[in-house]
């Protein structure tokens, strides 16, 4: 399978031909099952307002059909008012690295994907509850694909204190007669890369009460890459692969989960009157780290539920606060096992880097904008590095001023400083570095 050269990232972390290739700030990085050059050779729409809807919103932009180039000539806060944005029209690139400092942030909402060929970058979303009431319903997650979405990549991006998940993969799980039917209809070939996925609200809105999630990849999704991102301070679906689904988690960095890290869990009154899939999970090159919140001697990988999930397994680390080894497999189910397997499930090309590298890298590139590093991933991070992980219920816990305000900006965008057919700067990303360092 060839690379697709569409995402020229701050930091492609992982590389086709070795898996020990030197780092640079504008390699490539691999785009997994998602093949897709999004919005490539359409036209350039601007956002030129914070305005939630209306003429040059990016809502509008969202709206529009046909191939499309979203890029910002504004920075700051876009508030969703309590709604969930669908985007239905596909072949679109969002590029949030053309926004002027301090880019785009979606808060008070969501994102949901029900099409296909789309690429996001770049972007912050968090939620938050915003004041609302425990348990009072209409929680939301940061951004999830929903039915029919269909390679999409959300890369080095920013999430956290969805009432939800904060970064899932969804869809309608049984639609159709066959299992391969199912996975026809729900979302597939999806890859999130580089991205920082945070503190997820606890005990906040969601009518469950306890809502503290990472990732949840729903039932019969296939061809899911988790590569590069970090997660922390999540209580649990770091990531969660629920039944039949096929999916891979390569050099992740997941940090301080409660009661679980990495999951996977086919739930059988969920599955009434079909047959149980088998999962497929690869796990390569991640490390986990039990922080503050941590139970004591999780595993990185539990099985739960009533259905079997083939487990290949290599090159992962896993230690407690004091650096010691913990368990690589666990269980809280009597119904199902963990399946060793020897060939990874994996797109073709994809290796990975040493998992001792993570921690000195993840940190320099993860997230939306790393160059000009929003206040909130900044002191994310640096909590990470010092083990002061938080599991928390609101936003104001952390950040007293509650969700992020942050004063307009405006630049025009210039199409010659950019490269379109994959929105990188044409001075290199190293550029942007350096622009913020002087």
């Amino acid at each position: 399978m060839r690379i697709v050269l569409t995402l020229a990232l701050a930091a492609g972390l992982c590389h086709a031909q070795s898996s020990t290739a030197p780092l640079h700030p504008a390699t490539y990085v691999h785009a997994g099952w998602a093949q897709t050059t999004g919005g490539q050779g359409g036209k350039v729409l601007r956002v030129t307002t914070l305005a939630s809807d209306g003429p040059g919103s990016l809502k509008a932009a969202l709206d529009t059909p046909g191939p499309r180039i979203v890029v910002f000539e504004v920075g700051g806060v876009i508030d969703l008012g309590g709604k969930s944005w669908k985007l239905r029209e596909g072949r679109i690139t969002i590029a949030g690295q053309t926004a002027p400092d301090p880019g785009i942030t979606l808060v008070k909402g969501e994102l949901e994907v029900f099409a296909k060929d789309v690429i996001l970058q770049h972007i912050s979303i968090r939620p938050g509850a915003y004041g609302r009431a425990k348990r009072s319903g209409n929680d939301h997650d940061g951004f999830s694909t929903a039915d029919g979405a269909e390679r999409v990549i959300v890369d080095h991006c920013s999430f956290s204190w969805a009432t939800d998940e904060n970064l899932s993969v969804g869809g309608r799980r049984f639609e159709g007669a066959t299992p391969d039917d199912w996975r026809a209809h729900t979302s597939h070939a999806i890859t999130y890369s580089h991205n920082l996925i945070y503190e997820g609200l606890n005990e906040a809105v969601h009518i469950k009460g306890e809502h503290s999630k990472g990732s949840l990849i729903h039932d019969n999704a296939t061809q899911i890459l988790l590569l590069g991102n970090v997660y922390a301070s999540n209580r649990e679906r770091n990531a969660l692969f629920k039944g039949g689904v096929w999916g891979a988690m390569v050099n992740n960095l997941i940090y301080n989960p409660g009661w679980r890290a990495v999951h996977y869990n086919l739930i059988a009154h969920e599955w009434v009157g079909r047959p149980y899939q088998v999962g497929k999970v690869t796990l390569a090159g991640n490390v986990y780290r039990a922080g503050p919140g941590t139970e004591r001697n999780l595993p990185l990988f539990t099985l739960g539920g009533v259905g079997d999930v083939q487990l290949y397994e290599q090159d992962n680390l896993a230690v407690d606060r004091q650096g010691q080894p913990l368990p690589m497999t666990g269980r809280y189910t009597t119904s199902a096992e963990i399946i060793p397997v020897r060939q990874p499930y994996l797109p073709a090309g994809l290796n990975w880097l040493p998992p001792r590298e993570l921690e000195k890298l993840l940190p320099l590139y993860v997230g939306s904008r790393p160059w000009a590093r929003d206040p909130l991933d900044f002191k994310q991070l640096s909590d990470i590095a010092e083990d002061r992980g938080q599991l928390i219920d609101d936003e104001t816990q952390n950040n007293p001023a509650g969700l992020p305000q942050r004063k307009p900006t405006q630049r025009a965008f210039v199409e010659a400083d950019w490269n379109l057919a994959d929105m990188s700067p044409k001075a290199g990303w190293q550029s942007l570095f350096t622009q913020v360092s002087k």
